[in-house]
């Protein structure tokens, strides 16, 4: 099956610095990709480089076999959902209506009616006429999550979509992720926690200063090594009736 989405050889400067040194992904439909790594590895640069929203130095990124920098937004928009890590908002409009600004594509009713299921599949039918200014960060974050689904795109990129959620909050935004997946979507997600990586992606990219230092199946890309090598922990990924976990502590020399 065709990649989704493919970054080959990527080198991008922030300013004078690099943040990514020959990194690459693939990622195909039907599949979860966690993309993970110690602060400042690199892992947000590389979703903004792999959709066009930061300058390549080298490499390439295609968005389903096309370059990414001959896409229009137009055309963008209907390959590729994405959840930036920001999830500040300039305006209080109903999350209805924020949900709704996913689906641009449709008339402005059927738009309103995928984003109230979308709601309802995140678990806050009730916040539809509230102002999103006027809620916690968690709902605000469950909002955004709702305008994520209801792009309806064949690729969908969150970065960093659990952070600041209850345990249980975050267990429904990745499985929601998961059936989007299954349902024929290619999806990549940033995660902090090892644990819910190893627990909800089909595969892992780990990121060190920039770089690829494993990619794989979660078992083998979070080995012992690349535990002790990349976060400084002295562990291993243990299977349990929920599912794989990582049971670990910090070594000595950081």
């Amino acid at each position: 099956m065709s990649a989704a989405w493919t970054l080959e050889a990527v080198k991008a400067l922030r300013g004078k610095a690099l943040v990514l040194d020959e990194a690459f992904l693939d990622v195909a439909p039907g599949e979860v990709l966690g993309v993970v790594g110690p602060n400042g590895a690199g892992k947000t640069s590389l979703l903004r480089a792999g959709l066009g929203l930061m300058p390549l130095e080298t490499g390439r990124a295609l968005l389903a076999g096309r370059p990414v920098g001959g896409l229009n937004p137009v055309e963008r928009a209907r390959l590729v959902g994405y959840l930036p890590q920001e999830r500040r908002l300039a305006w209080n409009l109903p999350a209805l209506d924020v949900a709704a600004l996913g689906a641009p594509d449709l008339p402005p009713g059927e738009a309103l009616a995928v984003a109230r299921d979308r709601l309802e599949r995140v678990g806050v039918p009730d916040l539809a006429g509230r102002g999103v200014l006027d809620m916690s960060g968690g709902e605000r974050a469950r909002v955004l999550l709702a305008r994520l689904l209801t792009t309806r795109a064949p690729l969908l990129v969150a970065d960093e979509p659990v952070a600041g959620l209850d345990p249980d909050a975050q267990l429904l935004t990745l499985d929601l992720l998961r059936a989007e997946a299954a349902a024929g979507a290619a999806v990549v997600v940033t995660l902090h926690d090892l644990g819910l990586a190893a627990r909800s992606c089909d595969r892992v990219l780990v990121l060190d200063h920039g770089r690829v230092a494993a990619e794989g199946a979660p078992i083998e890309a979070l080995s012992p090594e690349i535990l002790a090598k990349v976060f400084k922990l002295d562990g291993a990924l243990i299977e349990t009736p929920a599912g794989l976990v990582v049971a670990a502590r910090r070594t000595l020399s950081r």
